[in-house]
């Protein structure tokens, strides 16, 4: 019989082998277009994973290009001709205008010969930030901190994105003329529509103005002036499905959370273990679905249903986070401090959940590990995790153990990866 490793051990491998499976330069090549003929190849993109997709189409591409992405700072890559920008994720800043600015001049006076070559990846919405006239950064990064502090899904955020924006949303593929425009994308969504990605900033858009403000008012989020008259303004209104002007286009989701999950399921194969994936679209409350994730542990611990030990448990999606303390955490700690207080220390039970862009909201991990003794050993120091829990401060809690994990940028994105170990 296989020799299962140390369970942090494993833990950690099964990351590894998920952050793998979507990394761009294994993925890139397969996907790439033909060089035009007789026209110009121009490279644009946005998100955590456009620097290293930009490195890897010029290590494949045959032929002349040149462009601009803009990446999360920290998240950048070595290129010759394709320049980096980095700039703020999740709140935008000037330096992410400006790239996007300078994006939408780039693509003007393009023909039929020449090609657009979109690289998008998660993170791209904040990355790309140009507000539409009449609204002004500051404006966008207090509705966008006020979105992310609200526990709006990614979509939802989205959808008032795209419609404050003079780029998201189809805008920037408008903006190419004539142009072929292909677009390769990273998902980081629930469901995986290319529509959603960084707000589709080159796919027509079904959402509309009327559902961006209901979303705002849905969340009780202070709408400056400038915001309600622009959402009211047919100037908000986005490109639809059907619009002649993206006819030619093509796009390609090249990488997701379910090709994680299930390198994950086969690295835990390799291990002697049976991997079980519930999910790669779940969304809700970090701390519900902690709960949810351990009554299912107990479950197969108490009873084997409905799965045997020994197994792995493995789940993607986005969670979010309502906060209403003041600590230091992300929504992937957030999860597992939830699940570690609702496991009260049951044996043979290991976990670990993070962010498969490294980074756990805006701190410095990608999340953490749990072992049956977390609490314990947190209790022998005296945290608390239920008080730190109500703070939004499970980093913390973990930092106390020194259980997180810090991978650095990955330079993908498919967002949260789980896996609950049961021996």
């Amino acid at each position: 019989m296989t020799s299962i490793p140390a369970p942090r051990e494993l833990l950690l491998d099964l990351y590894n082998a998920a952050i793998g499976a979507v990394h761009p330069r294994n993925l890139v090549r397969d996907y790439l277009p033909q060089p035009p003929a007789n026209g110009r190849t121009l490279v644009i993109g946005a998100g955590k994973g456009a620097a290293a997709m930009a490195q890897a189409v010029e290590q494949h591409w045959q032929g002349p290009l040149s462009g601009l992405v803009v990446t999360r700072y920290g998240h950048g890559a070595e290129t010759r001709q394709i320049e980096v920008v980095e700039a703020s994720h999740p709140v935008p800043d000037d330096a992410g205008q400006k790239a996007a600015a300078r994006m939408l001049e780039m693509v003007q006076g393009l023909s039929e010969n020449d090609l657009v070559l979109c690289l998008i990846s998660g993170g791209g919405s904040a990355l790309l930030a140009l507000p539409a006239e009449g609204i002004s950064l500051a404006e966008k990064q207090a509705l966008n901190k006020a979105l992310l502090k609200s526990g709006a899904t990614i979509g939802e955020m989205n959808c008032v994105r795209k419609h404050l924006s003079a780029i998201k949303g189809g805008r920037l593929a408008l903006a190419c003329g004539k142009a072929r425009v292909v677009t390769l994308l990273i998902s980081d969504v629930p469901g995986d529509d290319p529509r959603v990605i960084a707000s589709g900033p080159t796919l027509p858009d079904a959402t509309s103005s009327s559902e961006a403000l209901a979303i705002l008012c849905k969340y009780r989020i202070e709408i400056p002036k400038s915001v309600l008259i622009h959402l009211q303004s047919d100037a908000s209104e986005t490109p639809k499905p059907g619009d002649a002007r993206f006819e030619g286009h093509s796009h390609h989701v090249i990488a997701t959370a379910q090709h994680a999950l299930e390198a994950a399921a086969a690295k835990a194969r390799e291990a002697g273990l049976t991997p079980y994936i519930l999910s790669d679209g779940i969304e809700g409350e970090a701390r519900d679905i902690g709960l949810m994730h351990a009554a299912m542990a107990r479950q197969v611990v108490a009873r084997s249903q409905p799965f045997q030990r020994p197994c792995v448990i493995l789940s993607g999606g986005e969670t979010t986070v309502t906060v209403r303390g003041n600590g230091r955490g992300g929504r992937n700690v957030e999860f597992l401090l939830s699940f570690a207080l609702a496991m009260e220390g049951a044996k043979g039970v290991h976990a670990i959940a993070c962010d498969t862009d490294g980074i756990d909201g805006s701190e410095d991990n990608a999340g953490a590990v749990y072992a049956p003794d977390s609490l314990a050993r947190a209790e022998a120091k005296g945290v608390s995790g239920k008080h730190l829990l109500a703070n939004n401060d499970a980093y913390s809690f973990f930092s106390a153990l020194d259980d997180l994990v810090v991978s650095g940028p990955t330079r993908t994105n498919v967002n949260d990866f789980r896996a609950i170990l049961i021996l």
